[in-house]
């Protein structure tokens, strides 16, 4: 079987999708081809496979050739140490994960100095394997061969040195290593205590519920992992694997499991003593290293699955497009500073005002606010929801000057980040960082996707022990996540930033600096063809990016749609089939309804999915996926923390989604937590298939914690 039939076999295991689709997706993802292009332009290759499924693929794909590198890696080292024959060469073949691959490897692996090394200097690994044949009745006497030579001074250092080499050996059987892995995945706990005088310490901090912790490995949720991790990591706690009986059960599976069936009583004692001293000191620490590295392995990969999760409906908020905002970043001691933005988001005047303690200063904030409404015809109101948001809300709605219902109040989430970047020193190089994070709040109003490309995910808040995870695959699903999100809704080419542009499929950053450069020197960009003078972006960039980038008002109107160009010839069949013109088809339910498509595919004109696609992009060109959320300002409920009681219910929105629960915005400085327990009355698995980000709730009060100001939730239907 060729290579290719052989990788594409073994991530169809690994996805439980058909061969052949695979292998027309790993076809086009060596040829540089894009998930969002994949899914979007290619069904007719891959049989429709959705997004999330050529992901998958790309995943598994990157995974196995891993294990192929590794794989060959291990045959080289063990073909170069003399020892490799056809047996390890087939089970080299057979392996399809790394921890075969490394059990394999384990015997032949360079090694440091250790017990079984030095008595292998002494010349003891005869002696282990004279003993290992457990013939000899007498063990001391087979030993005493070995006295007075290379060091070993007596008998009972001969035994001891042999034994640690079966030790040794028996730390490196593939056999013994599988029944401790699947022992400890069955019944090990993890148990967790106060670390030596932190326990006044802990009981303080957000860790206290560790202090006295045990649960299964089999049981162990992801979060809560993580935060075993993290309160280790900062010396609060210690953590331990504990083993039903001291592991006697599985000292004994050990000791059944290795050896000669037959041997001596002397044999068989230095035998099964040499297994529990390897199952004690070598395979249970190496396990617990690799149950450890599993157990992590899952709980990053829920977290960053929850992250990417959120980060998308994030991303995905609808837009408040043809408003002229007024934003507002609230603050108590040094104002609120407040940015008047025109329709595009671009910055007209800003100010500060004083409408919240201590000035409270609500005459000036009004003049000030009424003047900037007036002078640059502001409707819409953005507000920051962080410190004195509340207060802020109340004075702009008390004030008058513009409808309750235009009142929004919006997650400010990395606006800080945003405001000290690179990326705002160079769009507002004579402002301080205080504005630019008020024109961030506005804009995202505006445009939620188009500004918040311009923070790193990780800083938009929306996560869960986001610095404990694998750092780089975190930043692989969460730029994917952007990519993907940035591709759905489409890109005017026009209008978009650098940052945006860098996002879109087949584009980067190098390239969507030179798109930006050239609009800058040319002007707008009138057809998706112009792109092609842009330096650098040759065919294959514009192949994956062109049907993703918008030009509306264009010389071509199937550029403001997501027909790929590469079909706008098919577009034209499509219309002489039902004696009409392209241009003629574009929002017009009853000329596209005449188009048989299925009668056109039979005719081999084009593919029945692409032409279907077709159709739906021209009942509504130039749409935007995203859909209209409910963005009225915050419903008032209390407004300070000493306000709240047990069984008081109040409104609130979720602003974080874990594994666990959820955190809800109260209105007040302190999130509620919303227990995954307390979500609903039957068992579910996962936040998400409840709540949503954003998503206006009803909750009530059950618990609250005065010292650490903690409030727990249960929601209302």
């Amino acid at each position: 079987m060729k290579l290719d039939n052989i990788l594409a076999t073994a991530v169809a295991s690994k996805t439980s999708l058909p061969s052949n689709r695979v292998a027309a997706v790993i076809k086009l993802l060596d040829d540089g081809a894009t998930v969002p292009f994949i899914s979007r332009y290619r069904k007719e290759l891959t049989g429709s496979m959705d997004e999330v499924e050529i992901r998958s693929v790309e995943s598994a794909l990157k995974s196995e050739r891993e294990l192929i590198a590794r794989r060959d890696f291990i045959r080289s080292a063990i073909e170069e140490a003399g020892a490799l024959d056809a047996k390890i060469d087939e089970l080299l073949a057979k392996a399809s994960t790394m921890t075969e691959l490394e059990d394999i490897y384990a015997p032949y692996k360079p090694k440091k100095r250790t017990r079984a090394t030095i008595a292998r200097e002494k010349g003891l690994e005869e002696l282990a394997r004279i003993l290992m044949s457990g013939k000899p009745e007498s063990s001391r006497q087979a030993a005493q061969k070995f006295v007075g030579k290379n060091d070993v001074k007596d008998v009972e250092e001969a035994l001891a040195g042999a034994s640690d080499i079966i030790a040794e050996w028996a730390s490196e059987s593939p056999r013994l290593r599988n029944i401790t892995r699947n022992y400890y995945n069955r019944v090990g706990t993890l148990e967790s205590t106060p670390a030596k005088d932190k326990a006044s310490e802990l009981e303080q901090s957000p860790y206290s519920q560790y202090s006295e912790f045990s649960q299964s490995v089999r049981r162990m949720p992801s979060h809560q992992y993580l935060a075993l991790r993290r309160a280790e990591t900062e010396g609060l706690i210690k953590v331990k694997y504990v083993l039903p009986e001291k592991g006697s059960e599985l000292r004994d599976k050990l000791i059944d499991n290795f050896g000669p069936r037959y041997a001596s009583k002397e044999c068989a004692k230095i035998i099964d003593d040499a297994v529990a001293d390897a199952g004690k000191r070598l395979i249970c620490p190496s396990v617990e290293n690799e149950v450890s590295a599993s157990l992590k392995e899952n709980a990053d990969k829920v977290a960053i699955d929850i992250f990417a999760g959120n980060l998308r409906q994030l991303l995905l908020n609808a837009p408040l497009k043809g408003h002229r905002i007024l934003a507002i970043d609230p603050g108590y001691r040094t104002g609120c500073k407040v940015v008047a933005l025109d329709q595009q988001g671009n910055l007209l005047d800003d100010s500060v005002i004083y409408p919240v303690p201590p000035r409270n200063d609500f005459a000036g904030a009004t003049q000030i606010v009424e003047r900037l409404i007036k002078n640059h015809h502001l409707d819409t109101v953005a507000i920051g929801n962080g410190t004195a948001s509340r207060e802020t809300e109340k004075f702009v709605k008390g004030s008058g000057l513009i409808p309750e219902k235009a009142v929004y109040v919006v997650n400010e989430n990395g606006a800080s980040v945003y405001s000290a970047s690179e990326v705002a020193r160079k769009e507002f190089p004579d402002k301080d960082v205080t504005v630019r994070g008020a024109v961030s709040i506005g804009r995202r109003l505006i445009d939620p996707l188009a500004e918040l490309v311009k923070i790193d995910p990780k800083a938009i808040g929306v996560g869960q022990y986001q610095h404990d995870v694998d750092q780089t695959k975190l930043k692989d699903m969460l730029d994917y996540t952007v990519m993907s999100c940035v591709n759905a809704v489409g890109v005017d080419v026009n209008t978009a930033s650098e940052q945006l542009l860098s996002y879109v499929s087949g584009i980067g950053p190098a390239l969507a600096k030179n798109i930006v450069a050239y609009r800058a020197q040319n002007g707008d960009f009138r057809t998706r063809k112009q792109l092609k003078k842009v330096p650098r972006l040759g065919d294959k960039a514009f192949e994956l990016s062109a049907g993703f980038l918008r030009i509306p008002g264009g010389d071509e109107p199937l550029d403001n749609t997501g027909i790929h160009p590469e079909s706008y010839d098919l577009v034209k069949e499509m219309a002489k089939s039902i004696g009409a013109q392209p241009a003629d088809l574009p929002a017009n339910g009853p000329l596209l309804d005449k188009i048989d498509v299925k009668s056109l595919a039979e005719k081999g004109i084009g593919g029945l999915e692409t032409m279907t696609d077709i159709v739906a992009e021209l009942r509504k060109p130039g749409r935007d996926p995203r859909t209209d959320e409910d963005n009225e300002a915050f419903i008032p409920g209390v407004e300070d923390f000493e306000h709240l009681s047990v069984g008081m219910e109040i409104p609130g929105i979720v602003n974080n989604i874990t594994a666990f629960g959820a955190f809800v915005n109260l209105g007040i400085k302190e999130n509620g937590l919303l227990h995954i327990s307390q979500i609903s009355d039957r068992r579910i698995n996962s936040v998400s298939d409840v709540l949503n980000l954003g998503q206006r709730i009803q909750v009530k009060i059950i618990d609250i914690d005065s010292i650490r100001h903690r409030i727990s939730l249960r929601l209302l239907k």
